[in-house]
């Protein structure tokens, strides 16, 4: 594999395999794998891009890739200019009954190519500007004409807004506000309205009150709050919004109250996609096949069950990937050295002695490597990529290169802890850590 990409770029893949974690950008290096979806996905990106609407619903069971799979797609998206956003479902912090919640974590991570979450505020302040430009463009108003200015920005923002602005007014009002104190210099009101259009409760009443607004965002408000994010962002050069809610399986684990309210919410907000609801939404959500199958998730609303139905009794191979669920089969024992090979050759790009560390970090000790730790796992290669990439990177490419006599055949007796496993690989290597709660104590 030839590996041409900028140092700094191989640099932040390379820090974060080193931690253990999946990098922020450059995971197309990584992609082993993926290359089947890559047409479907690529067109369904151009349809949300356009300004049509897609929901997409990703399987897998635990260590087959979904997060991996997601940022890989968030960044085809950043590609076309969209912006995105992950959200983690729990029962306590997002609750997927209250969209209040998942809009305002949808805002809090939002993210484009040119700014990390929070992106909101400077996604608001470039929408504004493109407001001024276009009303500036027509020529019939002044630039040193702040009144003017000021009204037909006015004019144009209601314009944008148009059905946004009838169906939920407050979005529109606090808008005008925002603009209003960041032209004044007032932060701390822009600040505290950019906060409550990013759903944000415990607002401070003077800044609601500078724009007219009253009480908080509910749940009913959240999908017009929504709309509104999508047109400004749309308004500001960015063409749709990717938004990801994974671990959806939580679900099962919440009371039965709540999993239903909470998977009703998951039904109307697909039917608000196919509805034509939000242009330019590109919605995932991620699970576990027994969420997608089983009595206590999908299948537990029927109607949640009809959308998200998709036949996987085929060979893997004939996988439809245009298919409402796409299939995630996890890392094969080929794939995984593969995967060793396209990191290796990442790491030795630009070094002076890159032909020594080739040498002694050969295939042949990628292969070795790669089923030591699978077989320290139980031998599911599935659960495997995070430790033995991060091993591969810590415990050998980087001991390689710094000393000269290193030789991890030799020197690395390849070991795995349950200090430095999750709770998944905990339990495929059979390390599980025991709690007191877990001690049994007969009493007489």
């Amino acid at each position: 594999m030839t590996v041409d990409v900028s140092a700094r770029r191989r640099r932040e893949v390379i820090d974060a395999l080193r931690r253990g974690t999946v990098p922020g950008n450059g995971l197309d290096l990584l992609a082993v794998g993926l290359d089947r979806f890559e047409a479907a996905i690529d067109a369904e990106l151009d349809t949300a891009s356009a300004g049509g609407a897609v929901f997409k619903a990703v399987r897998g069971e635990y260590g087959a890739g979904k997060t991996f799979f997601t940022r890989w797609l968030a960044e085809r998206a950043k590609h076309r200019g969209m912006a995105t956003a992950e959200v983690q479902i729990s029962e306590t912090e997002t609750p997927l009954h209250r969209l209040e919640t998942v809009y305002r974590r949808i805002c809090d991570n939002l993210t484009t190519a040119e700014f990390p979450p929070s992106a909101l505020r400077p996604v608001l302040d470039a929408w504004m500007y493109s407001l001024e430009e276009d009303v500036l463009a027509t020529g019939d108003i002044a630039e040193t004409d702040s009144d003017a200015l000021d009204d037909g920005v006015d004019r144009l923002l209601d314009r944008r807004l148009g059905e946004i602005a009838r169906s939920a007014p407050a979005f529109a009002a606090a808008l005008r506000g925002y603009r209003t104190a960041a032209g004044a210099g007032d932060q701390a009101t822009a600040q505290g309205l950019a906060a409550w259009l990013g759903g944000q409760p415990n607002v401070a009443s003077t800044v609601r009150r500078a724009a007219g607004l009253k009480g908080e965002l509910d749940h009913f408000g959240a999908l017009a709050f929504l709309q509104g994010l999508l047109t400004v962002l749309r308004g500001c050069g960015h063409p749709g919004l990717l938004v990801v809610l994974d671990e959806v399986e939580t679900l099962q684990r919440m009371r039965s109250d709540v999993r239903d309210k909470a998977l009703n919410a998951l039904r109307q907000l697909i039917d608000e996609v196919d509805g034509g609801r939000f242009p330019g939404l590109y919605l995932v959500i991620t699970g576990t096949p027994a969420f997608f199958d089983g009595v206590q998730g999908a299948q537990r609303l029927p109607p949640l069950a009809q959308r998200l139905a998709t036949d996987f009794t085929a060979d893997a191979r004939f996988d439809n990937p245009r298919a409402v669920q796409l299939r995630l089969p996890g890392f094969t024992t080929e794939g995984l050295r593969e995967l060793g090979g396209r990191v290796r050759d990442l790491f030795i790009a630009g070094l002076p002695d890159r032909d020594r560390v080739a040498a002694t970090v050969d295939d042949a000790y990628l292969a070795l490597l790669a089923d030591t730790v699978t077989g320290r796992l139980g031998g599911k290669v599935g659960v495997a990529p995070r430790v033995f990439l991060k091993k591969l990177v810590a415990d050998v490419l980087d001991r390689t290169e710094q000393f000269l006599d290193f030789d991890p055949r030799r020197d690395y007796p390849v070991t795995v802890t349950a200090a430095e496993l999750t709770d998944v690989e905990r339990n495929a290597a059979g390390l599980a850590v025991e709690s007191v709660d877990d001690i049994d104590l007969t009493l007489p």
